[in-house]
């Protein structure tokens, strides 16, 4: 069967905006291991580099919103912002902050491998908060992605205790900012892109960071008489990782939640053989197979959340056309009542 022009054009344009997702994402991950690698770049200031990606990020957003107006912003008073935006904000800074630290310690095929940990975390936190129901074949699922995740770690040649505990608590900040999204955004009917949740969210990220900047990683910056910004380094990066959030926002619109999960799945499979190939990272047949099985887990996780949405809708389906020919009942009634009367 032929497959018309219209239908064709849209499969080309899906499939480009994935392919430019999975190169932003890819680019990011690889280029923030670079910076921040000891062996590398050697720059090892995970906050200070998040904050420039905060300050960039929020400074392009505020004229997206504001001055070009190409983006609407959300109706959102103070005290919304304060009880809702704000706590988003501290977990998303600290999610950054921990994630960005992991690439001192680890290679980047073992991060992508304690990253498909997410289900289970963003599943156990939503079941804690009653966003989800606690069903034993789902937690038989996430216990599956756990012990192939368990079963990579141990096969890990440079395995390092303080790194894995930094992905860890990366992971669990950012699943309870994705289930908190839920709770004070999206039950409250107020939905953010991208780029307006850059434009609310970055700058309370950054007055978080600066905090334990000046603690931890001002004093050594201070005294170190060598340091420059490199505004090319830092400048480039901070635009790749801006123009990934214009990818997310593009992708989602064009195609689906679902279409980005299954991207990332490739993305992370090509940063592993990246990582290994290029990098020369050390990956072992057993990290491998715990991979494999985690990725198995996570694969069966997505195909039922889909399963799940798609009878949801047919039993919206079936509830409006019940509603409809109830609709039409009424209406022959009303009019041979009105029939019978004259």
């Amino acid at each position: 069967m032929a497959i018309s022009d219209g239908v064709l054009k849209k499969i080309i344009i899906s499939y480009t905006y994935v392919a430019i997702w999975i190169l932003l994402s890819f680019t990011v991950i690889v280029y923030n291991k670079y910076i921040l690698d000891r062996k590398l770049y050697n720059w090892p200031y995970p906050i200070s580099l998040t904050m420039i990606h905060m300050a960039f990020c929020s400074s392009l957003a505020y004229l997206l919103v504001r001055v070009f107006k190409l983006v609407e912003p959300v109706s959102m008073s103070r005290d919304l912002y304060l009880r809702s935006v704000v706590p988003i904000g501290l977990l998303y800074s600290l999610s950054l902050c921990f994630s960005n630290s992991a690439y001192i310690f680890l290679s980047v095929s073992f991060i992508q491998m304690l990253k498909a940990l997410m289900p289970v975390a963003v599943y156990s936190i939503g079941v804690v908060f009653k966003k989800e129901m606690f069903k034993s074949d789902v937690m038989a699922n996430m216990l599956s992605i756990s012990l192939g995740v368990a079963v990579a770690a141990y096969g890990e040649a440079q395995f390092d205790a303080w790194g894995v505990t930094l992905q860890l608590l990366a992971v669990a900040f950012e699943a309870t900012r994705l289930v908190l999204i839920q709770i004070l955004l999206n039950s409250k009917g107020i939905s953010l892109n991208p780029i307006t949740s850059l434009y609310y969210i970055a700058p309370c990220c950054l007055v978080f960071l600066s905090i334990p900047w000046l603690i931890m990683e001002y004093p050594s910056l201070r005294d170190n008489s060598s340091f420059h910004l490199d505004f090319v380094i830092f400048g480039t990066n901070s635009t790749c990782a801006f123009a990934l959030n214009l990818a997310v926002f593009l992708l989602v619109g064009k195609t689906s939640a679902l279409t980005m999960n299954v991207a990332g799945v490739v993305k992370d499979w090509l940063l592993i053989a990246f990582s290994w190939s290029v990098i020369k990272d050390t990956v072992t047949p057993l990290n491998l197979i715990g991979y494999g099985l985690a990725f198995l887990g996570v694969a069966y996780y997505n195909h039922s959340k889909l399963q799940a949405l798609k009878a949801s809708e047919a039993q919206k389906k079936v509830q409006q056309a019940d509603e409809e020919a109830g609709r039409l009942l009424e209406e022959r009634d009303e009019e041979r009542k009105n029939e019978n009367q004259n």
